[in-house]
């Protein structure tokens, strides 16, 4: 899931977790990342500036990276990695069933 956790609603992200789970076999892996925080505000400021057109920021439901560890978590799943890249603008986080 490639920037996907940011745009689903705290309610619908259980329910994600959930299905992860049901159609992982044991030893699957979920790869994820989520923008930092801080992407939002220079989309923001780069929509302010009118130098990007058509992002919407609405979708974005205000997701800490940190919180994906609280989702996929342990007895279900365990953390293999978690890497910061893109001058830390977004992470990676890979997760074992």
């Amino acid at each position: 899931m490639l920037a996907v956790l940011e745009h689903i609603s705290a309610e619908a992200q259980a329910n994600l977790v959930k299905a992860c789970a049901d159609l992982l076999r044991d030893g699957g892996r979920v790869i994820i990342t989520v923008p930092s925080p801080s992407v939002d505000y220079i989309l923001s400021l780069l929509q302010k500036l009118r130098l990007i057109d058509g992002m919407s920021l609405a979708q974005h439901f205000g997701f800490d990276p940190q919180d994906t560890k609280l989702l996929f978590r342990p007895p279900v799943f365990n953390l293999c990695c978690q890497v910061r890249h893109r001058l830390g603008l977004n992470h990676l986080f890979v997760f074992e069933k």
